[in-house]
């Protein structure tokens, strides 16, 4: 392997008096987007394999919902024009004359994701959704191409992936919370999907500010909701003080005016239905969150194809060297990493690999090393990120 343009430097101290990190739930449209792109990406990758024993060239990055139309009510209001999602990208169609059924997959797995996870969302009667699939260019299939033949893919981009380690105490907190009231609609059926979580820390203060849509069929009355609202509360005030190991203050549905009878309640649990939009690369970046204090890739991950787009390859992988360094480097406390990809180089040769460390004992020279022979090591596997995007197995959003 040629070398990796190593570039290794000491990182000051990553705590700020400020921080701020959001995370938005799998019912917020821009995750759906997200994951509807990602769906959509693992089908095929499981189509072209079943089929020609290899992943052929698809990148389906590009999503739109455009929000519905509803009247939700106390009880249970109902939703007036359907939410409509478009699903844009290249994907090989047709091989040897015979078309692949890539329609249907844009159509079933979508209608498959949504039942599965928006449960008081129906998949059929509250949702449209439109295939805008295209071929993808020759010089792109043609590099592709050449990608399988060789020992390892060639990258279809020059792009930049960015990743950190360890997580804040702010950003456990804010994943602790997100993750809780992810569970609650299994059993709280008048809990939506769609959450957003925003925390905030100033020095050592924590304070969340959290929007959690309600499900209108489940709450008899404005009293209901304000009785669920406030034991969403203390459930989160529990969850992300136990997190951070010292009192986090919490905020619910920050708009409702109760006085004057105004509540987040939605027919199917999300904003999509009618108050907001949706796109792919909007929300969470690679590891979950959104965080503007730490180095931040704008690269859509969800839906590139999972061989040789470093877009998506590099924003995992940056992650879990940053981990990796913190864990295995012996007085390493902190890691940031960058990786710059060159189109048509193989995507273990990247331009730059530019880490920051914050190290024990501060000396850089020691280190140095060991974090390249463990970079080294994550770019020799990095083909074996590519089965574990098809099974579903590493987070993209």
């Amino acid at each position: 392997m040629e070398t990796v343009g190593l570039v290794l430097r000491a990182l000051p101290s990553i705590v700020s008096e400020v921080e701020i990190v959001e995370h938005k739930g799998i019912g917020h449209p821009d995750t759906i987007c997200d994951a509807l792109a990602e769906t959509l990406s693992a089908a095929l990758s499981r189509l072209y394999l079943e089929r020609y024993g290899t992943i052929l060239h698809h990148n389906v990055d590009k999503a739109l919902l455009r929000g519905g139309q509803s009247r939700p009510a106390f009880g249970g209001g109902e939703v007036l024009a359907p939410i409509e999602i478009y699903l844009s990208g290249r994907a090989v169609m047709e091989v040897g004359g015979e078309r692949l059924p890539v329609e249907e997959l844009v159509v079933e797995g979508s209608r498959a994701w949504l039942r599965q996870h928006l449960h008081a969302l129906d998949a059929d009667r509250h949702v449209e959704i439109h295939g805008l699939l295209r071929p993808g260019s020759v010089d792109l299939l043609g590099l592709f191409e050449r990608g399988l033949q060789a020992p390892v893919a060639l990258a279809n981009d020059t792009s930049i992936g960015v990743g950190y380690a360890p997580l804040s105490v702010l950003e456990r907190v804010v994943l602790a919370a997100a993750a809780r009231l992810g569970e609650l609609p299994a059993t709280a059926r008048e809990v939506g999907e769609d959450i957003k979580v925003m925390g905030i820390r100033r020095g050592g203060a924590l304070h969340l500010t959290v929007a959690c849509a309600f499900v209108d069929a489940h709450l008899r009355d404005l009293s209901a909701y304000v009785e669920r609202t406030r034991a969403v509360l203390r459930e989160l005030e529990t969850v992300a003080s136990a997190e951070a190991g010292a009192p986090v203050t919490v905020e619910v549905n920050a708009a409702d005016d109760v006085e004057h009878g105004r509540a987040y309640l939605t027919v199917t649990g999300t904003s999509a239905e009618a108050g907001d939009d949706g796109q792919v690369g909007r929300g969470n970046r690679a590891n979950g969150l959104i965080t503007p204090y730490r180095p931040m890739s704008l690269e859509a991950v969800a839906g590139k194809n999972p061989v040789s787009h470093v877009g998506k390859l590099y924003n995992v992988l940056a992650h879990e060297v940053a981990a990796d360094l913190v864990r295995s480097v012996p007085g390493v406390t902190a890691a940031q990493v960058r990786l710059v990809s060159c189109i048509g180089r193989p995507i273990d040769q990247p331009q730059v690999v530019h880490v920051e460390v914050c190290l024990a004992d501060g000396d850089l020279g020691a280190a140095h090393e060991e974090v390249d022979e463990l970079v080294r090591s994550h770019l020799s596997k990095i083909a074996s990120l590519t089965d574990r995007f098809v099974r579903g197995e590493l987070r993209v959003y």
